[in-house]
């Protein structure tokens, strides 16, 4: 035998995985799941991309904690390296957790191009029937959209940044730098064309936790709100109508309340959230599963980080254990007039000896001060937890849903859009009465409001969609995320808030990336 001729019994090449129609939807899964997995082995184990603990690198965990951590709605008293520097707003290009989340981002991207470029028509033909190869371009599609939300993610985190797609070279290559205009016309690009794709599902025609054209169309709106940060010039307008699509495509407030457990609003946010009548608002999950999807990140994050060790707190999570690492501050907490009336703020204000915990946060590293959040809670909607032994969650993250197009629709409006203010009133009033657990299409006394005003639609926005991705880039679009204009607790490190310089409404380029790819600028400041 010559047994050193012979050619590697088993390798993963794409002659090898993309072989049949399971081949494509096993690599597609992978897609989905690279928002809510770290690795190849469970919650630790060959990790996807190296340079930080696997842990913590998941795209979910650092997403938000970029987008949240950074502001008034959460801090942490966690040591790990970097971690500190979201809320004292004083990170650099060498933060390992923002060159976590660079890396994930385009680990991403990277494999999102893979698919896209093993999906081509030709390659296809060679190697489905035409009816399977149909199914695989709808896959395709899907591919797209996620690739034009990773780099919608690093245009609006990092603003400039390398650039590349299928029609790169795979292996050594320095991809281009793009600007963030650049960036802003690729997305743009792919989301319209998505969204009149016929290999792209229609509104509410595909599988649960998969996108189709109501997620792109979420997505522009999204995009366009932003689009005068980004480009320098307003599409409010567009913003408008791309909401007004996904509002009109069939998608309804979840109204239904579970008894004992949560309001209507907090019925979004448990296990069972997948399920009806959640299932009705939330365009697009990531989902998770206590036993299918288990990492450190994503809602089993959220949950274990913002429960402490107060046994009462744990079964109101439905964990039976605790991380002890998130509380709010007083911005959040003031935004609700009224919390006995207003279901969505659920605060946790009981010390482990059960003593008050204070609004105010004298320390901003001890867990005692502070307000506790009870958004994300890992329990049915009968009220039993499904963390089991091991604590994950079983929670989706909601990317999508309804609530926030309405406010986009109404705040694009309210900034001089095309469009009806007394709909976009209505929208407004009817997320409100939802919240306040009224009939959301009757006039209500308790939760209706008379008009809209910019300032009211932030702190709207930030009373609906608090710890859900959003807050940093609704204050840097309200030009309150660095200025003056607005100073939370401990912002830039300072017990009273303090303003930082504008350089930070964007992050850097991790100094890795810079020296191993001569194409990119590291953004002003840094």
């Amino acid at each position: 035998m010559k047994e050193l001729d012979q050619k590697p019994r088993f390798e993963l090449t794409p002659e090898n995985v993309y072989v049949d129609l399971q081949g494509y939807r096993q690599v597609l899964a992978k897609l989905y799941g690279g928002f809510a997995l770290t690795g190849q082995q469970g919650p630790a184990g060959s990790g996807d991309i190296g340079g930080i603990d696997e842990g913590t690198s998941d795209y979910l965990r650092q997403f938000w904690s970029a987008q949240e951590l950074s502001t008034d709605e959460a801090l942490t008293n966690w040591t790990d390296p970097g971690i500190r520097d979201w809320h004292n707003m004083n990170w650099n290009s060498n933060n390992p957790l923002i060159t976590g989340l660079y890396s994930r981002i385009y680990y991403e991207i990277a494999i999102c191009n893979e698919f896209i470029r093993e999906s081509s028509d030709e390659k296809l033909a060679a190697r489905l029937s035409s009816e399977d190869a149909a199914k695989v371009k709808q896959y395709r599609a899907e591919a797209r959209f996620l690739r034009a939300v990773s780099y919608m993610h690093a245009l609006d985190l990092f603003g400039n940044g390398p650039f590349v797609t299928e029609n790169d070279p795979v292996g050594f290559f320095q991809p281009p730098y793009y600007t963030r205009p650049q960036f802003f016309a690729f997305v743009e690009q792919e989301l319209t064309a998505l969204a009149a794709d016929a290999d792209f599902a229609a509104p509410r025609s595909n599988e649960y936790a998969r996108v189709d054209k109501a997620a792109a169309w979420a997505m522009l709106s999204r995009l366009y709100l932003n689009a005068q940060v980004y480009t320098g010039t307003a599409r409010f307008t567009d913003a408008a109508i791309q909401a007004k699509k996904v509002i009109d495509a069939g998608y309804a407030l979840n109204t239904t309340a579970a008894p004992n457990v949560a309001s209507a609003y907090g019925r979004l946010f448990l296990a069972d959230n997948n399920t009806a009548s959640a299932r009705a608002e939330i365009i697009w999950p990531v989902a998770l599963d206590a036993n299918k999807t288990q990492s450190y990140g994503g809602t089993t994050f959220l949950v274990n980080g913002s429960t402490g060790p107060n046994p009462e707190w744990q079964k109101a999570t439905g964990q039976t254990t605790n991380w002890a690492g998130f509380r709010t501050t007083k911005g959040l907490f003031n935004l609700f007039a009224d919390t006995a009336l207003d279901t969505r703020g659920r605060f946790w204000t009981k010390k482990v000896d059960n003593s008050k915990r204070s609004v105010e946060i004298a320390d901003h590293y001890a867990f005692e001060d502070g307000l506790g959040v009870l958004k994300y809670r890992n329990v049915s909607s009968a009220g039993v937890g499904q963390g089991g032994a091991q604590n994950f969650s079983s929670i989706d993250f909601p990317m999508i849903r309804l609530a926030e197009v309405m406010l986009t629709y109404a705040e694009a409006v309210t900034r001089g859009g095309t469009g009806d203010a007394n709909l976009a009133l209505t929208y407004v009033n009817q997320i409100r009465r939802r919240a306040y657990a009224q009939p959301i299409n009757t006039a209500s006394t308790i939760a209706d409001v008379s008009s809209l005003s910019l300032n009211f639609i932030l702190d709207e926005r930030g009373r609906e969609l608090f710890w859900e991705g959003y807050r940093r880039t609704d204050l840097i679009r309200f030009n309150r995320f660095t200025t003056s204009a607005y100073l939370w607790p401990w912002k830039g490190g300072v017990k009273d808030g303090k303003a930082v310089s504008d350089n930070l409404n964007l992050y850097p380029i991790p100094s890795s990336d810079l020296s191993v790819n001569q194409n990119l600028k590291q953004n002003p400041g840094y």
